[in-house]
């Protein structure tokens, strides 16, 4: 069962003061759940006149396609490349995707990106605007699937070698440094200077209220010259927007490569499913590959304007659950440890979203998302050395918080970062570099109570 805000009263009531301010992550949007299902819910302020629109856009979310042609033809044209036949497969339960586990036979919920050097005058003009300059054979994503009796592009292998780092009290913690490797290439040699870069799905909760935040509010956060000298000195993306037919600020994906939801929806169809839409026209094939001219499709598009947009509203109003257990002393110190440390230089806490026309739900909340939408130099632990528009090989997009205590609740798992890496919070929080450095170098002085409080704040969000 979830709540809508307002009956969330009697919580903020008797809650601290810093419990009253920040229970409610997602402002309005957000519902009282725990368990497997507590991404899944729409905005506790969603109407009921809207409810229907959510759980037709979760049902094309949720149920897989299948291969054209087929008799469940608002479904069909699956591939013939691809990473997964359904969103829900990669955003398991809405939630967070996994590297590869031993036994795994595919990565299903993480992707490669691929891209080359943009090195002659056309691969530099092309790069401007469609922010990498895909692999010539396998395109811009590995697809380590096909449909029956094809081949798929390759499988993804991840090992791992050990990385040690100690706490001032003499506390040494083992992190895990990956290692990809592409194996069974079905198309032939990759161009030796192709880049590489492994994501698992982030979380889908509180995607609406990320793109609500106004551009002016991104741009006066944005300090790439580190103006104020903190050493920080964040910044935020311009990619192309195919509807607008020009550059906006950068909002969704790792790198912040994709400007609003439909886009990164529609880029998701057709790079992890192989279907097409107005957005995305071609079939997700190189000129190497003939299987898409060869085989049959879904229709032209096979993802219809329609069904977008139900998808669209689905991801916008997923809710964010509130927050638990803000009356934990432990988590109190873990909260002013975790601004001690500088964390909230990047994870900003607070923040209001603008007016939508036509989404009453995510206009004017006060959220506390724990990003500032940015993109910072982590280090080159954290470098996959893959430019990504204006994200160059060491940037990553801030990650959003919010929600982050549910993870193992709704996924069974605690694998965090871009790729997984980190086998919990605190591994997280080690592998920071860069312009989180000072950051972590403060942590690495916490002894093991401040350390177990800085752990109990992250999982009370």
């Amino acid at each position: 069962m979830f709540y809508k805000l307002s009956f969330l009263s009697a919580l903020l009531i008797t809650s601290t003061a810093v419990s009253a301010y920040e229970v409610a992550s997602g402002g309005g949007t957000s519902v009282k759940k725990d368990g497997a299902n507590a991404y899944s819910l729409p905005a506790g302020n969603l109407p009921m006149s809207k409810r229907l629109d959510f759980s037709v856009g979760n049902s094309f979310f949720r149920n897989p396609w299948v291969q054209a042609p087929a008799s469940t033809d608002a479904r069909d044209g699956v591939g013939p490349l691809f990473n997964t036949n359904g969103c829900q497969n990669c955003h398991i339960k809405d939630g967070r995707g996994h590297p590869p586990e031993k036994g795994d036979l595919h990565a299903v919920s993480m992707l490669v990106r691929l891209s080359i050097p943009a090195m002659t005058p056309e691969q530099k003009a092309a790069f401007i605007k469609d922010g990498v300059i895909p692999e010539p054979t396998y395109g811009g994503q590995l697809q380590d699937f096909a449909l029956q009796d094809q081949t798929p592009e390759g499988q993804i292998k991840i090992t791992y070698s050990d990385h040690l780092v100690t706490f001032k009290d003499g506390t040494v913690v083992t992190l895990r440094k990956p290692k990809l490797e592409i194996t069974e290439l079905g198309y032939g040699a990759m161009h030796p200077d192709t880049q590489f870069s492994a994501r698992v799905a982030p979380p889908m909760i509180g995607l609406g209220l990320l793109e609500s935040i106004p551009d002016e509010t991104l741009q006066r956060w944005d300090d790439e010259q580190d103006r104020d000298g903190d050493g920080i000195s964040g910044k935020t993306n311009k990619v192309w927007d195919v509807q607008a037919n020009d550059f906006a600020i950068g909002r969704f994906g790792w790198k912040a490569g994709q400007p609003n939801l439909m886009q990164q929806n529609a880029a998701a169809f057709n790079g992890d499913v192989g279907l097409t839409s107005h957005l995305f026209p071609k079939e997700n094939c190189t000129a190497s590959q003939t299987l898409c001219d060869e085989l049959p499709n879904g229709g032209n598009p096979e993802v219809s304007e329609k069904i977008l947009n139900f998808v669209e509203f689905y991801s916008q109003h997923l809710a964010v659950p509130i927050r638990r257990n803000l009356d934990d002393p432990l988590v109190q110190k873990g909260q002013a440890l975790f601004a001690k440390a500088g964390c909230e230089s990047c994870h900003k806490t607070n923040v209001k979203t603008g007016e939508r026309e036509g989404l009453p739900a995510l206009s004017n909340q006060t959220i506390h998302p724990y990003t500032d939408m940015l993109l910072h130099d982590m280090g080159e632990g954290l470098a996959d050395n893959r430019p990504e528009y204006l994200a160059n090989g060491r940037e990553w997009r801030t990650a959003p918080l919010w929600g982050i205590g549910y993870t193992e609740e709704v996924n069974g798992h605690t694998y965090f970062l871009h790729d997984g890496r980190a086998r919990n919070l605190m591994e997280a929080v080690l592998w920071h570099g860069g312009e989180a450095e000072n950051a972590k170098q403060t942590v690495l002085t916490f002894s093991q109570t401040e350390r177990d409080a800085l752990i109990a704040f992250l999982n009370s969000l």
